[in-house]
């Protein structure tokens, strides 16, 4: 065969994904590309360029990178990559969440297994010295690890959720909603983490499949069912739905004698269309202190409110010789008294329920009535556009009118029931790290303002619930409540990509707080990504022994391999199965590519720079990748990252590689030059486009590639025009 030259010596090894990946970070790095101002002023974009924006859901500092966050970071790059490449000004920002609970909760348990210490103990000044110091160095660990996925991220525009612009930012906020009457203080059911000795937001509730004793208990001539005995104490109202027919002959407000725990009480019955007619008897009694739905009951028809259980999970004085004892070791006890009484009608053991957790830390839920700062969701105020609704109708109409798009788009409909069933937010947290409420108070009176009255006046001790800043991301991280340049460039931002399972805690209150504070919506769609599931199909879990960790997958195979495996075959809003081995392909196919760039540039050099004629043949070719690079275009487009990689992966490994290399081989060493410098030219094209199409997938090994073509239109691919642009 004829060859006009030869590879650069890069090629005579194999591609080493570990040695390029450091030396094409540091090339990006320094180039400063990532920064669209450096963009704009080196000339790669134009100053009045569409922009195109996306923050970071940042990571939790206390954690490391798992296949979610890889996955999160995948996707956003490519769209950046994209973004970048068609010429707009692109910005993604970075940054890190405190995870306030998390973050506490872990801390507190170091310090008290190593020094047998209580928050109580280290006093507050000395705890948050403690947490911060961990989260610093929690904070280089998660950076560092973002950064070995290629991301392109500006990362002089990084941002904490606890940082000073952060704070600025929080404190606004709470100030201008108290103001306008949607943040109050007031009285209403909570969950309570008795472990934690904090309230957690319904959001951060996870509900953990549990087995229990059944009991069904005669009350008076009904029989009624629970789990929790030891809650029943002021269970004084039966509730019965108004439709029952079973119990057509009892009255609302009708009043009964009955024998119970601790004697003979007098039980009231109330009609609520609350009660389940198909669950058991259909009659329930209600705890309204330590319920949710008892406590919607109790308010909606005026009736008492009696606490049973203290903070610490402790019987109060109601529960008569059993005050003093704790839930656990109360039970059996006052089974065995109802046992006793003749009031147990039977027990099912082994019944399956779900048990309300705190996700953050683990303790049991136990729902209180406490005193709390809550967001009114129904109450109606003027939004910046002169509107008076509310923050959950607005909520609703921004998605409706497509002013947010969800995809994919039957998450919308699961996104309206969330909302239409909102119940204020509980926004308080009696845990010391994290931004402290900006209320004073002096006797009874209360001043709501950022800086202290005076020294006269106690600070409210309570923190914001983390979501309260993560809410205001989008915005807050672009400089808000300043007017800069930034927020007024790049908000709202083009997209919010996060996973499915966090599309109402997160997603939906940065909408609620962008439609107050800012008067617009903080993103324009909003991009659902699945879960990343084992091969098998299962959730990874150490129990499983199943986890795939990203970061052992690019010491192994790669960061391109690790990327692309986790878009390939992850449709929007579907789970995606994930084994080593499919990582391992892509390591093979990255081996591929970087063959074929072997074999096109040595024999294809001394092309460039002399007039040609590409034959019809050749031309036909160069229409195909036309078409593959419109039908790549239209799919990232519409979001369809995974059909987008699938196809630009076959094109290349089953379409270049196996049929139009071969097939160019004899005519490269055949006699007809004009032929041969033809399909010269065409083959540099096509591995041209082909890195291009690529480069948001697969940044490193095409990135490196690239630094070794004889003819470019730019020093890096991450800024090199996209095909046909």
């Amino acid at each position: 065969m004829e060859k006009r030259g030869s590879a650069p010596e890069i090629f005579l090894k194999p591609f080493n994904p570990s040695e390029a990946e450091s030396h094409i970070s540091t090339l990006w790095e320094n180039s400063g590309y990532a920064n669209p101002d450096v963009c704009i002023e080196k000339g790669v974009t134009k100053p009045d360029a569409e922009p195109y924006s996306i923050v970071l859901p940042p990571p939790n500092v206390t954690g490391t990178l798992h296949m979610g966050h890889a996955a999160m970071l995948a996707i956003e790059d490519i769209l950046i990559r994209y973004a970048r490449m068609n010429g707009q000004k692109t910005l993604w920002v970075p940054g890190t969440d405190s995870a306030a609970i998390a973050t506490q909760s872990k801390v507190e348990t170091d310090i008290y297994k190593k020094e047998k210490k209580t928050r109580q103990d280290l006093g507050r000044d000395e705890l948050l010295k403690r947490i911060n110091a961990f989260t610093e160095e929690s904070k280089s660990t998660i950076v560092n690890q973002i950064k070995r996925m290629g991301s392109s991220l500006d990362w002089s525009r990084y941002a904490y959720t606890l940082d000073e612009a952060r704070y600025k930012a929080v404190m606004e906020a709470f100030v201008r909603m108290y103001d306008a009457g949607l943040i109050y203080r007031g009285d209403r059911i909570v969950n309570w983490d008795p472990k934690l000795q904090t309230t957690v937001s319904d959001d951060e509730i996870e509900y953990v499949e549990q087995k229990d004793p059944f009991y069904h208990f005669k009350y008076g001539p009904f029989d009624i069912g629970t789990v929790r005995p030891e809650t029943k104490f002021g269970d004084k109202y039966v509730v019965m739905h108004p439709n029952d027919t079973r119990y057509k002959e009892y009255k609302h407000g009708q009043k009964l004698q009955l024998e119970w725990i601790n004697g003979p009480i007098e039980a009231t019955v109330i009609k609520d269309e609350a009660a389940d007619m198909a669950f058991g008897s259909g009659v329930m009694t209600i705890t309204p202190a330590h319920s949710g739905i008892d406590f919607e009951i109790a308010s909606r028809h005026k009736l008492d409110i009696a606490p049973v259980i203290d903070e610490r999970g402790i019987l109060l004085s109601i529960a008569g010789e059993f005050a003093g004892t704790h839930i656990k070791k109360a039970r059996p006890l006052i089974v065995e008294k109802l046992r006793t009484k003749g009031l147990i009608a039977k027990i099912d053991e082994g019944y399956v329920h779900n048990v309300a957790t705190n996700s953050r830390g683990g303790g049991i839920i136990e729902p209180q009535i406490k005193r709390q700062w809550f967001v009114a969701v129904d109450k109606e105020v003027k939004f910046p556009d002169g509107t008076v609704t509310s923050l959950k109708k607005r909520m609703r109409e921004v998605v409706e009118s497509g002013e947010t798009k969800i995809l994919p788009a039957h998450f919308e409909k699961i996104y309206y029931h969330w909302i239409d069933n909102l119940r204020d937010w509980c926004i308080s947290r009696q845990i010391w790290f994290g931004h402290r409420i900006p209320a004073w108070f002096k006797g009874y009176e209360i001043k709501v303002q950022i800086e202290s009255p005076g020294t006269t006046w106690e600070q409210d001790p309570d923190t914001l619930d983390t979501w309260f800043s993560s809410g205001l991301w989008t915005f807050s991280t672009l400089g808000w409540p300043e007017q800069t340049e930034d927020l007024k460039t790049y908000h709202p931002t083009a997209v919010l990509e996060t996973g499915y399972d966090i599309l109402f805690f997160w997603v939906a209150r940065m909408i609620l707080m962008s439609s107050f504070l800012m008067g617009e919506v903080p993103f324009k769609n909003v991009y659902l990504h699945g879960l990343v599931r084992d091969g098998q199909g299962r959730k990874m879990s150490k129990s499983l022994g199943n986890i795939i960790d990203p970061l052992t997958m690019i010491e192994k195979y790669g960061a391109d391999a690790t990327r692309i495996s986790l878009v390939i075959g992850a449709a929007p809003g579907t789970d995606l199965k994930l084994s080593e081995d499919k990582v391992r392909g892509y390591k093979h196919f990255a081996n591929k590519l970087w063959n074929i760039a072997r074999f096109v540039l040595e024999n294809s050099s001394e092309i460039y720079g002399h007039a040609m004629s590409i034959n019809p043949e050749d031309k036909k070719l160069l229409a195909e990748v036309d078409v593959l690079t419109k039908q790549v275009s239209d799919n990232i487009n519409k979001f369809r990252l995974d059909l987008a990689a699938d196809m630009t992966y076959h094109f290349v490994w089953d379409r270049f590689a196996s049929e139009i290399i071969e097939q160019s081989k004899p005519i490269l060493s055949g006699t007809d030059k004009a032929a041969a410098d033809s399909r010269r030219h065409t083959l540099y094209s096509i591995l041209d486009t082909s890195l291009r199409l690529l480069h948001p997938f697969m940044p490193f090994v095409t990135e490196a590639i690239w630094q070794q073509l004889s003819e470019k239109d730019s020093d890096l691919l991450m800024v090199a025009h996209w095909p046909n642009k």
